[in-house]
């Protein structure tokens, strides 16, 4: 195995959460977790508690969120976060994996275009946590898992299989994908950074990070690549950027801790632990957590 599952966990949470942030700090807004966190902090408590997508458990903490549920082209991307430690806790069985997602449809009121953005997004952070995702046939894989629909996303991702294929640039990208729904637009662009820069999240962010919905396009490309690239792949210099020290300019990311805690207790749920009860000295902090630099010998990279 390449990463640690548990670190894949991490890399998912942790590449959305800063795929928005970075956004957030782009547009001078404070680069508060409150949009993504709280979905998907009160999903993860759901599936931990019960050991299972308990829907009617999870419904009602959704509409805890802060976030108006109702569809549109503004939340209907935020929905999909709600639905990431979903595809965490099934990513090993893609009939569970379908299931589940669509079991959560009356959050998004059944819309087709949410429902097949969230399954995509879903397939592609199994095919990362299963080590099983291939570059070149990735997109065709999803429209299969997708099946079929009368959305734009098949066609969207077609589009960004043949740009991918032509090594086309991010400026050709983004005008080629710009003429559909923003939803279907913001997971073309995302798929389009994700995997025209496969192995290198800070990359995929940064290019994701420019263009007019930025923050939801962020947030998916972070979680996909941080799900094939795990934390090992997340630029030290973001993780220190994130730490109590450095945020007390900003508000205080007491979510964010709670996010990469819950990251490992869905892991752990998922992997049968049977007590997960807190023990002194026993709880996973990503502040005290020792932040690692990898990079080939006699080569100088930024991080």
């Amino acid at each position: 195995m390449r990463y640690s599952l548990v670190s894949r966990f991490r890399g998912t949470i942790l590449g959305a959460f800063l795929g928005e942030s970075l956004a957030k700090v782009g547009e001078k807004q404070i680069p508060c977790p409150c949009s993504i966190g709280t979905r998907v902090i009160l999903s993860t408590e759901s599936l931990i508690k019960f050991g299972c997508l308990d829907l009617d458990d999870w419904l009602k903490r959704q509409q805890q969120a802060t976030l108006d549920l109702q569809v549109t082209d503004v939340s209907s991307a935020q929905i999909i976060f709600a639905t990431l430690p979903v595809a965490l806790f099934y990513h090993e069985n893609k009939i569970k994996l379908r299931e589940n997602l669509l079991q959560a449809a009356p959050i998004w009121e059944n819309d087709p275009l949410v429902r097949d953005a969230t399954l995509a997004v879903g397939y592609a952070l199994a095919q990362s946590l299963t080590e099983k995702l291939d570059q070149l046939h990735l997109i065709p894989q999803i429209i299969s898992f997708l099946g079929n629909t009368s959305t734009s996303i098949p066609q969207q991702l077609l589009i960004v299989n043949t740009l991918l294929n032509e090594r086309a640039g991010l400026e050709r990208a983004q005008a080629e994908l710009s003429r559909q729904e923003k939803l279907s637009k913001v997971i073309a662009i995302a798929f389009y950074c994700f995997l025209s820069t496969l192995e290198d999240f800070r990359l995929a962010v940064l290019r994701a990070t420019h263009n007019d919905d930025s923050q939801a396009t962020g947030a998916i490309t972070g979680a996909l690549s941080g799900a094939y690239n795990s934390t090992v792949g997340i630029p030290a210099n973001w993780q220190i950027w994130l730490s109590p020290t450095n945020s007390s300019q900003y508000q205080k990311l007491s979510s964010f801790y709670q996010m990469v805690e819950l990251a490992d207790a869905l892991a752990a749920v998922w992997s049968g632990v049977y007590n997960l009860g807190k023990q002194e000295g026993s709880t996973t902090s990503f502040d005290s957590a020792t932040i690692s630099v990898f990079a080939a010998p006699r080569v100088i990279r930024s991080r």
